[in-house]
């Protein structure tokens, strides 16, 4: 090893160690009470598109009779899944079947993404500003039940709805450690062409249905 490039390497490892402080940033957030949040959370995703009820703890029936009137024939969700015990428990028996999401995508990927008319998962958060859902993929329910069908349904508690994201990353304290996949949803899938014809369901669900429980 050359003499050059000992010093560069201690340069580096002295700078390694070296504690860096960032700048004093103040959260951003908004002095809105937990009504405001969801009525703004709700218009937000209005705007866009995407279908919002309110709905309380008969959720899972009331989420059945809003697939049954367009002819959602199942639903897809992740037996493992937060609130999958709610939603087995609660689901009428001529809702829409329920398909529990339990095999590797190597078993499952032609009714995945040829037969699953719906798929339902649970939301970390949501951000009242854009309309966001903050969804946190995992085993139990992967990024697949989010993307691949044509139909995303997510229930999110009202107690769970910020005003801004930074606010959402304060109060949980992200700057300790961010979760492995963070996935923030504002409505359906979408997109433009060159002529800006707008087209739904293109790169993912062509509808968002969004349950918020008081």
């Amino acid at each position: 090893m050359t003499e050059s490039r000992t010093r560069i390497l201690d340069r580096l490892r002295q700078s390694g160690r070296a504690k860096k402080t960032g700048p004093e940033i103040g959260v951003r957030t908004f002095d809105w009470d937990r009504t405001e949040c969801v009525d703004r959370f709700e218009r937000q995703l209005q705007a866009v598109r995407a279908e919002v009820l309110r709905v309380d703890q008969r959720w899972p029936e009331q989420l059945a009779d809003h697939l049954g009137e367009s002819g959602v024939k199942n639903l897809r969700f992740g037996p493992e899944g937060r609130l999958a015990k709610e939603l087995v428990a609660g689901w009428p028996a001529n809702g829409p079947e329920l398909v529990r999401h339990s095999q590797p995508i190597e078993d499952c990927r032609k009714t995945l993404f040829a037969e699953t008319d719906a798929a339902f998962t649970s939301a970390r958060a949501g951000i009242a500003e854009t309309g966001s859902l903050v969804l946190w993929p995992d085993s139990a329910e992967p990024r697949l039940l989010s993307l691949v069908p044509p139909i995303h349904c997510v229930l999110i508690e009202a107690d769970r709805i910020r005003s801004t994201l930074h606010g959402l990353m304060a109060d949980e304290g992200w700057s300790n450690g961010l979760p492995a996949n963070v996935l923030l949803i504002s409505g359906p899938s979408k997109s433009a062409d060159i002529e800006q014809t707008l087209a739904y369901g293109v790169h993912g669900p062509a509808r968002l249905v969004v349950m918020i429980r008081s």
